[in-house]
């Protein structure tokens, strides 16, 4: 097992802390984030998300400003560990650069039927963020 730029271990193991930034209001309310937040981009068919570990909250938010934000506004965090990841039958894995960043993969895609892909991506979704501690940032 080897370690990557950031001096991360190339595995993420199952209790590791993982943090999906939220950008977009429509991602969360006042209590939770919103499955929405966790689905896959179109274009790669993954969802990014960073290695959180043991960085206090302010490390978390300077990694999401500089890697994350851009022009957006940085609303928060979902906080959820790798194996809620993997109890949704999704995976994570490292995917550095940029320093910490990590990817949830392996979400179903059906071309023919968009409808199950969305209904089946949304229930997965919702297993990962039932699971996730909002942290407004």
């Amino acid at each position: 097992m080897g370690l990557l730029p950031s001096g991360l271990s190339e595995v993420i193991g199952d209790d590791e802390d993982l943090a999906r930034f939220l950008t977009s209001s429509s991602h969360f309310n006042s209590q939770m984030a919103k499955p929405a937040a966790f689905l896959p981009h179109p274009q790669d068919r993954e969802t990014s998300i960073f290695r959180h570990g043991n960085t206090p909250l302010d490390g978390l938010r300077e990694i999401g400003l500089r890697y994350v934000a851009g022009n957006r506004t940085l609303h928060g965090a979902a906080i959820f560990k790798a194996h809620h990841v993997r109890a949704a039958q999704l995976d994570v894995v490292a995917d550095e650069p940029p320093p910490r960043h990590a990817v949830i993969r392996n979400w179903p895609w059906f071309e023919s039927d968009p409808e199950l892909q969305k209904a089946k991506q949304k229930e997965m979704a919702t297993v990962i963020s039932s699971k996730a501690k909002l942290v407004l940032l």
